[in-house]
């Protein structure tokens, strides 16, 4: 790919595996100096080697539960200056209205939902001047819904209108 992205910034949550991991692997392949957040140190300290191993490109590491708005809050001073966010991080439970409790309701939709609008309202003003880019990592669960996945199927949908508006 070349998409021309040498020297910008990004931050990418959900970094520690699967599509955040490859996602922040590619930008850094194509150019960018990335920030990437998750629970893992552990895991996130290995990618930080393997990329900059690979790109020669800068990884920053941020360990953090992302799941209130004060570790956003800290996540965004700390980061400071970004061109792209992906906001990945996500842990909502599965199973059906009956199954999912209100606590784990909560603690889903902390991380994803109100993770990904909270991150975004912190960076989004100082990105909006320089054509920053928001990319929210969203399940088709939003839109194909599955009632043994209730709280995502919500989440998801909820996150689907927050980012089209």
């Amino acid at each position: 790919m070349k998409l021309d992205l040498t020297d910008k910034s990004a931050l990418i949550t959900g970094a520690s595996k699967g599509i955040g991991l490859a996602v922040a692997q590619v930008l850094a392949r194509e150019g960018c100096d990335v920030h990437i957040a998750a629970r893992n140190g552990e895991a996130m300290q290995a990618a930080k080697t393997a990329i900059e191993a690979e790109t020669g490109r800068k990884v920053t590491v941020h360990v953090a539960d992302l799941g209130s708005t004060p570790a956003m809050e800290a996540l965004a001073a700390a980061v400071g200056r970004v061109d792209i966010l992906v906001n990945n991080a996500g842990d909502i439970p599965a199973g059906s209205l009956h199954v999912v409790d209100d606590a784990a309701w909560r603690k889903g939709f902390d991380l994803k939902v109100f993770g990904y609008i909270a991150l975004s309202r912190l960076l989004y003003p100082q990105m909006r001047g320089r054509d920053g880019v928001i990319v929210n990592v969203i399940g088709n669960s939003g839109e194909n819904w599955d009632a043994s996945y209730i709280a995502g199927s919500t989440g998801n949908a909820a996150l689907m209108a927050f980012t089209k508006a």
